[in-house]
């Protein structure tokens, strides 16, 4: 008898084959229809390639595997025309694809998670997809070169492509900053050669491309306005290269010790901006055969490049400053000493332009003074220099004045510069130097002040007060038991804030979102809502080609209109708190005693731009959380009503202080709140600029969207009008918005009007435009006057304007200040410190503006310690040194008393699995 379980398993085999053999001859009938739909697209495909067999696999630069599926497809160079199938994704096997050298047009479609290698350089494509690269975990080489792509980024979907070794991307229409994922610390272990040349970067080069693989990077050529900058330090750690191309650009500084370049062959560094001399290092590279420096500022002795390497031919000509045209021919002692006292500055771009021929006495070379052939004085104030002095200022004898205040300078005063014999006068005031002053003779005039920590052994802060690496180590050890000890207890406090407002806060019915917009690709369910706004704050194109989407975890924050209601007194006028643009802020109290703000968003004409602020508001605030910046606490949608709800800041807007103080019956702000003000608006933007995952532009800076506490401490409102900077992307072009007398020059020019959504014109945006506003800010903090002040004659009319002219008036200076503000020589230092910021941020160019982490750090200093009023055991009734049930059983002691939305920032929130800010849970209270 035969054995059923026997038959069953052949029978299985048998029907498992048959399956298989049923998906392999369909595989193969699939890759037949596509390669024949690819045939028809390519208009002399057949002629040219001669596609005339019945069987795909024996085309003319087509291979297949033994089970007849295509794994290569090689055309390049074939003068094809027409467009490709967006069905050549099905071919699941493909492992090469080659198209280079054609005139094929249209958007290039997806391809296979195989897929290898990647060549479709010198064609007509019109668009590539931004996702194309999504988990390609095969890719080896890519080469994208010279298809007339619309302006894009680098898509971020690369750094899927973990075995990638070769990426060019030449004249493709990039945009924005060089991404870090290329570097050291990014996902290409093996990437070997990065050509990015003749796009639209701007920038530096990234700190991550120290220590990375890549031996062949190509730069050159970029289209942008301010093309890639900075200086070429990060290649001093790329030991890794045998060729480097970055001419064509905007970089500044000197060439970098290239000591350790070994296989470094050919090296283009022509037409920058490039300063200082030629170093020995590169002279000497063992490998080099071919140097480009035509075009730089480059200054010293020309030099002789040893083993025969090949040199520009007009490298002594040009813009180069050499004292000498003469390879080898040294310079002056002179001349040699002054390259070595601006070395530690970064042989700045400002001399170099000046400093020509090989006497300093016989041309007028910028900050020399000479007498009688020999140099007398040294003038280098108000230069905006960094960097430390040089002690070989001392080799100066003949100088009798060294003047280098108002810069930047750090470090420590050489004891060597006690040696000159004729010093009189020593200024190095308003800069950033630290220790022991050393004892100069009698009668030298020293000039220390606005250097907070001279006298100090090491500085308080900036880029000298590095600790030892063992110190940095405990310091994070210490800081992570901090912060796991913190989210143990807050953890704790979040549940207990969860069961109160839930019990104080419940509706009463079901919170109906009928009006909640949402992306059709996305459902919408009451735990995680995506809110769509392509296009929002100003007209802008979407973020990118495939996702234009905001993220919002906005389920649990919903708060029905009863509440709202119930908590304003039906939006009653005396509890109104102001009106804006886009609705009207009423004060409400939770049953609890918490206030809070409610924004009522305008409805009728103003509906839509309304709508559009809404969303963007929402979109932003559950995405960033920090101390300075205000917290969205839940919103409401309900038929045309449209609310957010914020925390409460009792004191109002700083309008309010600054301006109208007296209407009031409040006391003027004193210098040091205004300070701390200043620093607090500081970190709340540099946060939103530098700090977050994602780049986010404020673009209405002003008073009256800075809210300040009862401590007075600020925080930044009104994101109505953010922008969402595409990722890696420097600069855009976007709708303007934002108020004009705050507005930055490039971004309305001309425009002499408040300007909101539905302005047709444009400008070009970047974090500069928020810069150039808090400068305008500092100006009226100063000055106790508007941005613009119709009172005043038209030529004083525009404060920033009148207040750089002011501020190069020394002696007139003093009368600009508000006479409301107690001014000591203290003081005085204090408000010229800040006048200056106030006077770069405002720069007309926006290159030549800080950025706000530059502001911070020149504040910092500046504002004294700062205590919060009530001690935090008094305002939560928790002891951060408490065991967790300890903290629990206090807080519950202490319930009814919460200000938690108060204090909630970046360092307080409970974060999510991926490190995003979470609010509490309003939406069930």
């Amino acid at each position: 008898m035969e054995n059923p379980q026997m038959g069953f398993g052949v029978s299985s085999i048998i029907c498992f084959v048959l399956v298989l053999s049923v998906m392999v001859i369909a595989a193969r009938g699939q890759d037949y229809e596509v390669m024949i739909m690819l045939k028809k697209m390519i208009i002399n495909a057949p002629t040219t390639l001669q596609w005339t067999d019945s069987d795909v696999c024996k085309w003319n630069h087509v291979q297949c595997d033994k089970g007849k599926r295509v794994t290569s497809i090689q055309i390049g160079n074939q003068n094809l025309q027409g467009s490709l199938p967006k069905e050549l994704e099905k071919l699941s096997e493909l492992e090469n694809f080659e198209c280079q050298g054609n005139n094929l047009t249209g958007s290039f479609p997806y391809l296979t998670k195989s897929l290898q290698n990647l060549f479709i350089q010198d064609n007509m494509f019109s668009s590539f997809p931004n996702d194309f690269f999504m988990d390609m975990s095969n890719l080896e080489a890519v080469c994208l070169d010279d298809n007339p792509f619309p302006q894009w980024q680098v898509p971020h979907s690369l750094e899927d492509c973990v075995a990638l070794q070769n990426f060019s991307a030449q004249n493709v229409g990039f945009v924005g900053t060089i991404p870090d994922f290329f570097g050291s610390r990014g996902p290409f272990p093996g990437l070997l050669n990065l050509a990015l040349s003749r796009n639209y970067f701007e920038g530096g080069l990234p700190a991550s491309f120290s220590g990375s693989s890549i031996e062949t990077l190509l730069l050159n050529g970029q289209n942008s306005n301010s093309k890639l900058n900075g200086t070429l330090e990060v290649l001093k750690n790329m030991t890794s290269l045998k060729q480097i191309w970055v001419h064509g650009n905007s970089f500044t500084g000197p060439i970098p010790d290239l000591s350790h370049h070994d296989q470094l062959y050919d090296v283009s560094l022509r037409d920058n901006q490039l300063t200082g001399v030629i170093p020995p290092s590169l002279v000497t590279l063992p490998s080099l055969k071919v140097v480009n420096l035509t075009n730089n500022n480059l200054q010293g002795s020309p030099p002789v490049f040893e083993n025969g390497a090949k040199v520009d031919n007009n490298m002594n000509t040009g813009r180069n400053q050499f004292c000498t045209k003469i390879p080898g021919q040294p310079c002056s002692p002179l001349v040699n000493t002054l390259l070595s006292v601006v070395e530690p500055l970064g042989y700045p771009l400002r001399f170099a332009e000046s400093w020509e021929g090989n006497d300093p006495c016989a041309n007028t070379w910028t900050g020399i003074v000479c007498s009688g052939g020999n140099i007398s004085v040294i003038n280098f104030q108000s230069m905006d220099l960094s960097g430390s002095i040089s002690p070989s200022f001392a080799t100066l004898t003949s100088v009798t004045k060294l003047l280098i205040a108002n810069n930047h300078i750090t470090g420590t005063i050489p004891t060597v510069l006690t040696s000159m014999p004729l010093l009189q006068e020593l200024d190095v005031s308003n800069n950033n130097l630290y220790g022991r002053v050393p004892s100069f003779r009698e009668g030298v005039v020293l000039k220390l002040g606005g250097n907070p920590d001279i006298g100090k052994d090491k500085p308080t802060s900036g880029a000298d007060s590095d600790s030892s690496i063992g110190d940095n180590i405990k310091n994070h050890l210490q800081i992570v038991i901090g912060i796991v000890v913190g989210a143990v207890i807050l953890l704790g406090i979040g549940i207990l804030l969860f069961i109160k407002y839930r019990r104080k806060m419940k509706p009463k019915g079901k919170v109906q979102n009928p009006n909640a917009i949402v992306h059709p690709r996305h459902s919408v369910d009451d735990n995680a809502m995506r809110i769509s706004i392509a296009g929002v704050g100003g007209g802008g194109a979407p973020l990118s080609p495939r996702s234009n989407v905001y993220p919002v975890e906005a389920g649990s924050m919903v708060i029905s209109i009863q509440v709202l209601r119930e908590v304003t007194n039906n939006f009653s006028e005396e509890n109104i708190l102001g009106k804006g643009g886009f609705g009207t802020v009423y004060k409400g109290e939770l049953e609890g005693g918490t206030k809070i703000a409610v924004k009522r968003m305008q409805s009728g004409n103003m509906a839509e731009k309304g709508l559009s602020e809404f969303m963007v508001e929402i979109a932003v605030l559950t995405k960033v959380r920090h101390k300075h910046l205000v917290s969205l606490l839940g919103y409401c949608l309900d038929g045309d009503e449209r609310l957010l709800v914020y925390e409460y800041m009792p004191q109002g807007a700083l309008s309010r202080l600054l301006f109208h103080w007296k209407e009031e019956g409040l006391k003027p702000l004193e210098w040091k709140t205004r300070l701390t003000i200043a620093l607090d608006v500081a970190r709340g933007v540099e946060y939103l600029h530098d700090l977050t995952q994602q780049i986010f532009i404020h673009r209405d800076l002003k008073p009256s969207n800075i809210l300040l506490g009862d401590d007075l401490r600020a925080k930044v409102s009104d994101f109505g009008l953010v922008r969402l900077a595409p990722q890696g992307k420097a600069s855009f072009q976007t709708g303007l918005a934002g108020t004009f007398g705050y507005l930055a020059p490039e971004y309305a020019e001309g425009t002499n009007m408040e300007i909101s959504f539905d302005s047709t014109a444009t400008g070009r945006l970047t974090t500069k435009v928020d810069v150039y506003s808090f400068g305008v800010i500092l100006m009226e903090m100063i000055t106790g006057r508007k941005a613009l002040d119709e009172s005043r004659p038209e030529e004083n009319f525009h404060l920033v304007t009148w207040f750089r002219r002011m501020l190069l008036k020394k002696d007139l200076f003093p009368m600009i200040i508000d006479p409301t503000i107690a001014v000591d020589d203290e003081t005085f230092a204090s408000i010229s410190t800040v006048a200056e910021l106030a006077g770069h941020c405002t720069s007309r160019e926006p290159y030549q503006r800080p950025d706000m982490s530059h502001a911070v750090r020149v504040l910092s200093p500046l504002v004294e310690v700062w205590e919060p009023t009530e001690p935090i055991d008094e305002t939560y009734g928790v002891n951060f040194e408490m065991t967790l049930p300890q903290a629990l059983q206090r807080w519950e002691d202490h319930e009814g008393n919460s200000t938690w939305n108060s204090t909630y920032s970046s360092s307080s929130a409970n974060t999510n699995t991926n490190g995003q800010s979470q609010a509490f849970p309003l939406g069930h209270l």
